[in-house]
């Protein structure tokens, strides 16, 4: 399976936004949207205008990164989307958010989705008692996603943890952190999805 393997940084950058993929340090004053607040390249502080379907191409690059996933998977998401009852783009985002890695992220368990698609990968995370090693899997409402016994003690998920206790867990979402446990207790709606995308846009470029 394919996948980014440069900096992530350098996507933060492209986007001009901070899309959280390198955990506490996007918190921090190392982050490099706040250092060099323009694109990457030799010509990325020059001011450039786009088109409208610059524009849209822009918001989808900025939800595949976020999510991190690539092209492919991410037009089959629009796909299953585009099929479903109700507004295509909110149906997009509730799909990726029902990812497994995203809610071992939203979760607190992993600091980045990239650590928590690693977690899912080596088999660190059960779902209703299950090894499930697949970061593309969708929940469904009563779920229970925990990290397996013998992965407990690891340093990476109790920092990640601790970490977490900063945030809030969304709505969606049930913590159980003294057992290492969440619970998927429903589907998200729109506008509990803390995330700086318009969703619309990526519709209209797709609908082209």
């Amino acid at each position: 399976m394919s996948r980014y393997r440069e900096s992530v940084c350098r996507l933060c950058r492209r986007e001009g936004a901070k899309l959280f993929l390198k955990g506490d340090r996007c918190y921090s004053d190392k982050c490099a949207v706040e250092r060099r607040p323009y694109p990457p390249g030799q010509h990325g502080s020059r001011r450039i205008k786009h088109s409208d379907y610059g524009v849209q191409l822009r918001e989808k690059q900025k939800a595949r990164r976020i999510y991190g996933i690539m092209e492919g998977q991410f037009r089959s998401y629009f796909k299953m989307a585009d099929r479903q009852k109700g507004v295509t783009g909110e149906n997009l985002i509730i799909l990726l958010e029902r990812r497994l890695d995203n809610t071992v992220f939203r979760l607190g368990f992993a600091g980045s989705r990239s650590d928590a698609r690693q977690l899912v990968r080596h088999g660190h995370v059960l779902v209703n008692g299950r090894k499930v090693n697949i970061p593309s899997y969708l929940l469904r409402p009563g779920d229970v996603v925990e990290i397996r016994e013998k992965s407990r003690n690891s340093s990476r998920i109790q920092e990640a943890l601790v970490s977490a206790e900063r945030k809030s867990t969304p709505a969606w979402l049930e913590l159980q952190a003294a057992n290492f446990r969440g619970v998927f207790k429903n589907f998200p709606r729109r506008d509990e999805v803390a995330l700086p995308v318009n969703e619309q846009l990526i519709v209209e470029l797709y609908s082209k």
